[in-house]
Protein backbone atom coordinates (compact mmCIF):
# COMPACT_ATOMS: atom_id res chain seq x y z
CA UNK A 1 0.00 0.00 0.00
CA UNK A 2 2.76 2.47 0.86
CA UNK A 3 4.29 2.09 -2.61
CA UNK A 4 0.93 2.93 -4.19
CA UNK A 5 0.57 5.99 -1.98
CA UNK A 6 4.14 7.08 -2.76
CA UNK A 7 3.55 6.74 -6.49
CA UNK A 8 0.30 8.69 -6.28
CA UNK A 9 1.77 11.55 -4.23
CA UNK A 10 4.88 11.77 -6.43
CA UNK A 11 2.71 11.78 -9.55
CA UNK A 12 0.53 14.53 -8.08
CA UNK A 13 3.59 16.60 -7.19
CA UNK A 14 4.93 16.10 -10.72
CA UNK A 15 1.64 17.38 -12.14
CA UNK A 16 2.16 20.49 -9.99
CA UNK A 17 5.62 20.93 -11.60
CA UNK A 18 7.67 19.84 -8.59
CA UNK A 19 10.90 17.95 -9.31
CA UNK A 20 10.46 14.63 -7.51
CA UNK A 21 13.51 12.86 -8.97
CA UNK A 22 15.51 12.90 -5.74
CA UNK A 23 12.68 12.45 -3.24
CA UNK A 24 13.28 9.90 -0.48
CA UNK A 25 11.41 9.13 2.73
CA UNK A 26 13.61 11.66 4.54
CA UNK A 27 12.93 14.54 2.10
CA UNK A 28 11.11 17.39 3.89
CA UNK A 29 7.88 18.52 2.24
CA UNK A 30 8.58 22.13 3.17
CA UNK A 31 11.76 24.07 3.87
CA UNK A 32 14.97 22.39 2.77
CA UNK A 33 13.15 19.80 0.67
CA UNK A 34 10.32 20.04 -1.82
CA UNK A 35 9.56 23.59 -0.64
CA UNK A 36 5.78 23.02 -0.78
CA UNK A 37 3.84 26.14 0.14
CA UNK A 38 0.35 26.26 1.65
CA UNK A 39 -1.47 26.49 -1.70
CA UNK A 40 0.41 23.49 -3.08
CA UNK A 41 -0.19 21.51 0.11
CA UNK A 42 -3.91 22.27 -0.18
CA UNK A 43 -3.94 21.07 -3.78
CA UNK A 44 -2.08 17.87 -2.90
CA UNK A 45 -4.50 17.31 0.00
CA UNK A 46 -7.45 17.71 -2.38
CA UNK A 47 -6.04 15.03 -4.70
CA UNK A 48 -5.43 12.72 -1.72
CA UNK A 49 -9.00 13.22 -0.54
CA UNK A 50 -10.33 12.35 -4.00
CA UNK A 51 -8.12 9.27 -4.30
CA UNK A 52 -8.10 7.89 -0.76
CA UNK A 53 -10.94 9.63 1.08
CA UNK A 54 -8.45 11.16 3.54
CA UNK A 55 -9.19 14.70 4.70
CA UNK A 56 -6.93 17.28 6.32
CA UNK A 57 -8.17 20.43 8.03
CA UNK A 58 -6.47 23.82 7.65
CA UNK A 59 -4.43 23.48 10.85
CA UNK A 60 -3.16 20.08 9.76
CA UNK A 61 -2.11 21.44 6.37
CA UNK A 62 0.21 23.89 8.11
CA UNK A 63 1.86 21.11 10.12
CA UNK A 64 2.08 18.76 7.12
CA UNK A 65 4.63 21.12 5.58
CA UNK A 66 6.95 20.19 8.46
CA UNK A 67 6.74 16.44 7.75
CA UNK A 68 9.07 14.36 5.63
CA UNK A 69 7.76 12.58 2.56
CA UNK A 70 7.85 9.26 4.44
CA UNK A 71 5.95 10.65 7.43
CA UNK A 72 3.31 12.11 5.10
CA UNK A 73 2.92 8.81 3.24
CA UNK A 74 2.54 6.96 6.57
CA UNK A 75 -0.08 9.47 7.74
CA UNK A 76 -2.10 8.95 4.55
CA UNK A 77 -1.85 5.17 4.91
CA UNK A 78 -2.99 5.27 8.53
CA UNK A 79 -6.02 7.38 7.66
CA UNK A 80 -7.02 5.62 4.46
CA UNK A 81 -9.91 3.23 4.96
CA UNK A 82 -11.39 0.30 3.08
CA UNK A 83 -11.35 -0.05 -0.70
CA UNK A 84 -10.36 3.60 -1.18
CA UNK A 85 -6.78 2.52 -0.46
CA UNK A 86 -6.53 0.69 -3.78
CA UNK A 87 -8.72 2.93 -5.90
CA UNK A 88 -10.34 6.32 -6.14
CA UNK A 89 -12.78 7.40 -3.48
CA UNK A 90 -16.41 7.14 -4.52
Amino acid sequence: MSDTISEFVLSTLGELNYDTSGVTDSTPLGDGGLELESLSLAEVAMHIEQQYGVQFDDEELESIGKLTFGEFRTLIGERAQGPAVTGPAA
